[in-house]
């Protein structure tokens, strides 16, 4: 609730991308203030930059998005698909959880084999027709119905297809690695 009206704030003080690549680091910053993450401002900043200096048009292609500063393959999937429509499966933390279960996939869903069959399923799942509106509705899935703890499977459109679900057991589904204790200094 506190970060709303700063961001709102940014946004008035930054309306274009070219009134924030004209901006300086140090307005960016003061502007910015209030809501953390710093290097996503400067990365924001930095992106603008490049943008104006490319003609001031967005990229639309994940590769092109994935060269601006501070866009990882989330973002770049999920500015291509929700923007431009472009057929780019996005996996964030409850997309994948939403994905571990549908498919019962075991393992650790953030690497090896695991990572891997939830990048593949949602790859094959996307709906290439509309695809931002496909990968916001698993993301709003994962945050509001298939939740890390007491899912509620019941109001879950994915209910009949789930395969944790089908085995009894849906919280078993990501599989999560034991924590490492805390090391004392």
């Amino acid at each position: 609730a506190a970060g709303v009206p700063r961001w709102e704030r940014f946004l008035s003080r930054f309306p274009t991308v070219a009134s924030l690549a004209a901006a300086t680091e140090r307005d960016v910053l003061a502007e910015w203030s209030g809501l953390g993450y710093y290097a996503r401002a400067r990365n924001l900043h930095r992106a603008a930059r490049r943008v104006t200096e490319n003609g001031g048009t967005i990229p639309r292609s994940v590769g092109e998005l994935l060269a601006l500063p501070g866009v990882g393959p989330y973002t770049a999937a999920a500015v291509a698909s929700i923007a431009f429509g472009v057929p780019a499966p996005l996996v964030d933390g409850n997309v994948a959880r939403v994905l571990a279960r549908l498919l019962a996939i075991p393992g650790d869903v953030r690497a090896g084999a695991a990572r891997t069959a939830v990048d593949d399923a949602a790859a094959a799942l996307l709906n290439r027709r509309s695809p931002g509106d496909h990968n916001e509705a698993l993301m709003e899935v994962g945050a509001l119905v298939c939740l890390p703890r007491a899912p509620r499977c019941g109001a879950c459109p994915l209910a009949r297809e789930c395969r944790a679900l089908a085995s009894g057991r849906p919280e078993s589904f990501p599989v999560r690695p034991p924590r490492k204790p805390a090391v004392r200094i």
